[in-house]
């Protein structure tokens, strides 16, 4: 009996962990999924609908109101007029319920949307589903749906700086050919 629990204990762990590593991220110069989901504010967002308009800084992070969360949360928010300066948009994107984004927000003063990954679905096509969370990544998508830059390794406290820092690289003009 001891040694079927460890087995299917075992089991269970491999498959989590598979399910998690099953897709690679996006990275730059891939063509962004188009979604639908549902924002706090109670709209639906569709990506092909944003298309055109500005760059769109789409972060997945795992959990509202968990410490690191939280930092990120706020780095982008006190870095928010500085990327929108930039004329970038920002959103959020965690599995958590439109109820628990409208808290969220309200609790830490966010300028800025929070997408509800219930289904997964999203952070799946985006490569950084996981089983309980998604993975802590940030993407911005060009006006023409295509991945400028992407990060796997986001740092929650400095997240808004290095952000503010990435849209002015890409917003500057490109060296004149000699």
């Amino acid at each position: 009996m001891k040694r079927s629990w460890k087995t299917l204990l075992a089991a269970f762990f491999a498959c989590a962990a598979a399910a998690s590593a099953a897709a690679a991220p996006l990275k730059a110069g891939d063509k962004a999924p188009d979604f639908s989901a549902p924002l706090s504010d109670g709209t639906t967002f569709r990506l092909h609908d944003w298309l055109g308009r500005a760059p769109l800084v789409l972060y997945f992070y795992p959990k509202d109101f968990t410490p690191g969360c939280t930092k990120e949360a706020c780095s982008l928010r006190d870095e928010f007029s500085a990327l929108r300066g930039l004329h970038a948009a920002v959103i959020g994107v965690s599995y958590d319920s439109v109820a628990s984004h409208k808290k969220f927000i309200a609790k830490h003063h966010l300028p800025f949307a929070l997408v509800s990954d219930a289904k997964k679905s999203v952070a799946k096509a985006f490569g950084v589903g996981g089983w309980l969370f998604a993975r802590r990544s940030t993407f911005i998508i060009g006006r023409d749906g295509v991945i400028l830059w992407a990060d796997p390794s986001v740092n929650p406290s400095t997240h808004g700086a290095e952000l503010k820092a990435e849209l002015a690289k890409l917003a500057a003009p490109a060296p004149a050919a000699r």
